[in-house]
């Protein structure tokens, strides 16, 4: 008889020693880099800086930062006791690394609740924490859906335990905290709670329809930021809502869930996560937790449903996919009695799989981030204050895999050198920084920072020489050209190359 995992003792994959090498594993992308090369991460790191700022800073006459209740304040939050005792770039760094552990440890947790023990097939969500969003650097959106899971490893915890008064009082201020952390993080969390009480309840013997109504009620605990959110939206303009039901754009998003910079690496690793998942569908010895198989459902359901564009905020459907599938992978367990010999297999293959994708996370990373200290030695011969134009160069097709993590180089302007860069988003409603400086026009604000080679016009972004034209120069101290396709260089005659670097170029503007 072969030996299964209801006898002997608990197998190295359920052990403590793993748990925390787990947990400190998933760090390792982001230690060595000194800012963590996410794509947006710079542009945050500048309106930090304003929200930082002292009464003589520069800043004061470019920007203003208002406080408002809004849902999306996570990291801009945590860095007001933070940076003071760090320095902002520390700061933000820390909390940047502890996003992927609590997301692991949220993984974990969830699926400690829901099986019992830790399945060896865990492995395989492990490396959706370093997923597309998050890579983006939508890192206050990363930071809600690492405190989701945790929040929905609690309901759980308290659900088992039927200590649903307790829970009931507890998520009222968790799923404030959650809100204010970012929207979308929030609405995760009441999905994921709302469809785990309808399993539970529907498992103690209410039908569906009761079980469903049930879970509602229990879950309207979270609907307080309802309100906040209606005051929010109706204070300030409503972007647009749009790109309904595009199945292309979805289409693509599935397979990105994991988009990084190598196309083919970062495909097959989703479909190799997908496999499992298809093995579990047919294998006798494998079956699905239907808590949270019915989570997958829902929160696949509401990704079909969301527009690409909510609110003029972009990538709403899209932040749901690797937690969707996160999701589906957490939810294959073993049927009794499991068979110890392919839980051995499958924890290999799993921590194999995990440790693959963690070597090419921190791969890129160090290419990165490398790339970036490089360019970002421009700073040192731009004055405190100065006003720069940065334009970052992005090749004329529809997709471009790797992710343009130098866009918002521009950012550092304001973090370090307390200037004027065009690259900050100014969309009112969805953060809180405000444009104060008059006459620079569209170069005030991102997409400016970003240029198309001449033959290329894509409706959003200047083409190089446009760019170059065009910019206003009696706003402007610097122009700092990254990463540019060929341009004119007529353009440029009468400007002073204060500094070169590796595909970088700092003009000064007389």
């Amino acid at each position: 008889m072969q030996p299964n995992l209801t006898t002997g003792p608990r197998p190295w994959w359920e052990s403590r020693l793993c748990m925390v090498l787990i947990v400190l594993l998933s760090t390792l992308p982001l230690l060595y880099p000194p800012i963590p090369p996410l794509v947006d991460m710079f542009g945050h790191l500048g309106r930090y800086r304003v929200e930082l700022a002292g009464p003589g800073s520069p800043l004061h006459q470019y920007y203003s930062y208002h406080w408002a209740a809004i849902g999306n304040l996570g990291v801009d939050v945590l860095v007001l006791p933070l940076a003071p005792l760090l320095g902002l770039e520390l700061a933000v760094k820390l909390i940047v690394v502890l996003i992927p552990a609590l997301t692991v440890i949220g993984f974990l947790w969830v699926a400690r609740e829901v099986h019992g023990r830790i399945p060896p097939t865990i492995f395989f969500a492990l490396p959706f924490v370093y997923s597309f969003p998050f890579l983006f650097g939508f890192v206050n959106f990363a930071l809600s859906v690492a405190l989701a899971f945790l929040a929905f490893g609690l309901w759980l915890r308290l659900g088992r335990q039927e200590r649903t008064t307790l829970r009931g009082w507890l998520f009222v201020p968790i799923s404030i905290v959650v809100f204010f952390a970012h929207t979308y993080g929030w609405g995760m969390l009441g999905l994921l709670c709302f469809s785990a009480d309808a399993v539970r309840l529907h498992d103690r013997g209410r039908t569906w329809f009761k079980a469903g109504f049930e879970a509602a009620l229990h879950t309207s605990v979270m609907a307080f930021p309802i309100l906040i959110m209606l005051a929010w939206r109706s204070e300030a303009p409503s972007g647009m809502t749009t790109d309904w039901f595009e199945w292309r754009i979805k289409w693509r998003w599935m397979f990105s869930a994991l988009r990084d910079r190598w196309g083919a690496y970062d495909i097959f690793s989703v479909a190799f996560a997908a496999v499992i998942f298809l093995f579990a569908l047919v294998s006798p010895k494998l079956t699905l937790s239907r808590n949270l198989a019915f989570s997958a459902i829902v929160l696949a359901c509401s990704f079909l449903l969301l527009p690409r564009i909510v609110f003029g905020s972009a990538y709403a459907d899209m932040r749901l996919v690797p937690y969707m599938m996160a999701t589906a992978v957490l939810a294959i367990r073993f049927r009794e009695p499991g068979n110890r010999g392919l839980a051995q297999m499958l924890a290999v293959v799993g921590v194999a799989f995990a440790l693959v994708r963690l070597a090419g996370t921190t791969a890129s990373m160090t290419i990165a981030a490398n790339d970036q200290q490089a360019k970002l030695a421009a700073l040192d011969h731009i004055p405190r204050g100065a006003r720069v134009a940065s334009f970052n160069g992005l090749p004329c097709v529809v997709v471009m895999w790797s992710l343009p993590r130098n866009g918002h180089l521009g950012g550092l302007v304001l973090a370090r050198r307390e200037g004027f860069s065009n690259d900050q988003w100014l969309t009112e409603g969805l953060n809180l920084l405000r444009l104060k400086y008059q006459g620079v026009g569209s170069y005030g604000y991102d997409p400016s920072e970003i240029v198309r080679p001449n033959h290329c016009r894509d409706g959003l972004h200047r083409t190089v020489d446009d760019a170059l034209a065009n910019v206003p120069r009696d706003k402007f101290d610097y122009v700092w050209v990254i990463d540019v396709p060929p341009y004119d260089p007529k353009l440029v005659a009468d400007w002073t190359p204060v500094w070169r670097g590796p595909g970088s170029i700092l003009y000064q503007l007389h």
